[in-house]
């Protein structure tokens, strides 16, 4: 026997009341609820970037500036040649220490053939001890004289690669310190620069703050542009406090080759301070409309686009700030339940 159509009704409406969540079955779109979830704490602190390599290259010779290839805010890349001296001095000597070098091989090769061969005759015990011990000193002096040819050799060769100074990193020429044609010596800065591809901020820690930032060592760096955080991959802390402003000195490093920061621009930091029960709903909930955000909620089978707060994001999730209750339901995909919601309109319209 069919059941009465006003019986039907209500016992749909008591099974919506039942499990609200039921119906999702219906909608063109799957749905998620608006949950309390445990985020992490954080307090907001600011902070400067600076560079982990920041250098000045000094002479390590004496000579007159032949070449300077870089200059200021010129990008170099590692091992360039960025400055070059005069080097008739020091070829010179790289020359006579080759010099010395084959003379040495000579008079070894010598004193080892004279050695071998009073050698073979001693066993044949038609020499005297005497001469086998001669002919043995002759031979270690030769031989001693040899390594320290081969070592004048090398010090004259590090002495010409001297005078040409490479760049010990990539990085960005910050300051020249000497000109063209100015004679220096060994210890003279010649240039200053830093590197991109390693960064890192420096932020001051109130005292009260130290305890749970040391317990936590997490942290993350907002842009100043508003894009995406930055996720620290350690932290460094000073072991004492100023004794001016009782704050501790945080370095916060970032990811190597992190993009769109840099040395002396001043960004936010968030330190990690605890956990706190936060509203969250799925990340692709979040419908953004121009500068308003949003999420379409389905109640009792109808849908409507609703403006949320949104916080920051973890993951998958967004925190909402305001505008939404806890156990309320959600569109996973905004595009689709913006459709669903204008045919809703029209169909009601029609009625």
């Amino acid at each position: 026997m069919s059941m009465p159509t006003p019986l039907r009704l209500l016992l749909s409406c008591c099974l919506l009341a039942i499990a609200p969540g039921s119906f999702a079955a219906e909608l063109p779109f799957a749905v998620a609820e608006a949950r309390l979830q445990a985020l992490p704490s954080e307090q907001i602190l600011d902070g400067v970037v600076e560079a982990v390599n920041q250098s000045t290259v000094s002479a390590q010779t004496a000579g007159r500036v032949e070449d300077i290839m870089v200059d200021v805010n010129d990008f170099v890349p590692q091992g360039a040649p960025i400055i070059r001296l005069r080097n008739i001095e020091q070829r010179a000597g790289l020359d006579q220490a080759q010099a010395s070098l084959r003379e040495a091989q000579a008079r070894f090769l010598e004193a080892q053939a004279e050695y071998n061969r009073i050698r073979g005759v001693y066993e044949k015990q038609l020499v005297a001890k005497a001469q086998m011990d001669a002919a043995t000193a002759s031979f270690d002096a030769a031989k001693a004289r040899l390594e320290a040819a081969q070592a004048g050799v090398a010090q004259a060769r590090e002495s010409l690669g001297y005078t040409t100074i490479n760049a010990p990193y990539s990085g960005i020429v910050l300051e020249r310190h000497v000109q063209l044609g100015e004679t220096v010596q060994p210890g003279k800065p010649l240039m200053t620069g830093f590197s991109l591809d390693e960064l890192r901020v420096v932020a001051n820690v109130p005292q009260r703050l130290i305890v749970p930032v040391r317990q936590y060592q997490q942290a993350r760096v907002l842009p100043p542009n508003g894009g995406k955080s930055i996720i620290a991959e350690k932290l460094t802390f000073f072991p004492y406090a100023d004794p001016q402003s009782n704050v501790f000195r945080v370095r916060v490093y970032l990811p190597k080759k992190t993009g769109g920061l840099y040395p002396g621009m001043f960004v936010k930091t968030a330190f990690r301070v605890g956990e706190a029960s936060r509203l969250t709903v799925p990340r692709q909930a979040l419908a953004q409309r121009g500068e308003v955000s949003g999420v379409y909620v389905v109640r009792d089978g109808r849908i409507s686009l609703r403006q949320v707060r949104p916080g920051r994001t973890e993951g998958e999730i967004v925190e909402i700030l305001a505008g939404l209750e806890p156990g309320e339901q959600v569109a996973l995909d905004p595009i689709k339940a913006g459709v669903y919601l204008k045919d809703q309109r029209q169909r009601t319209a029609e009625q």
